[in-house]
């Protein structure tokens, strides 16, 4: 299902941090502490748009947005999860879904585009990271 080429666009890699590889998606979060923010990346080499998928692979991937949304929602105790899947700056296929909470650093716009990027402290991205890996385990079953 998944391709032994996959490479992460160098944008995301640069920005975020890997939690774990489920079986469709990469799960990494985005390391600007001011947004609980996954983003999860098809391991398909030259996948661009959902509808790129083959229609069984398409489907996993929205299986594992909604347990990475819900997972985040129940962790973050969030007002809302945002889902989008924009690609206007990395076009390689990824989805991105954010705590969002009334009066956090972009209410009620999106988190887009929003400020600058807050990276973690290493101390507390290093915990960040476990706490999600351990809430994310291997993804839906």
């Amino acid at each position: 299902m998944t391709d032994p080429d996959f490479d992460l666009d160098p944008k995301l890699e640069a920005d975020t941090e890997k939690l774990v590889d489920w079986k469709l998606s990469r799960v990494l979060l985005m390391n600007d502490r001011r947004f609980p923010w996954l983003i999860l990346v098809p391991r398909l080499r030259h996948a661009v748009e959902p509808f790129d998928l083959p229609e069984a692979e398409r489907a996993l991937l929205w299986r594992e947005v909604d347990f990475a949304a819900a997972k985040l929602k129940a962790e973050t105790k969030a007002l809302k999860i945002n889902i989008g899947a924009l690609g206007n700056i990395v076009r390689q296929l990824h989805i991105h879904v954010v705590a969002r909470n009334d009066g956090d650093g972009a209410w009620p716009g999106p988190v887009w585009g929003s400020g600058t990027r807050v990276p973690y402290e290493a101390a507390r991205l290093k915990s960040v990271v476990a706490r999600f890996t351990d809430l994310l385990g291997r993804g839906p079953s």
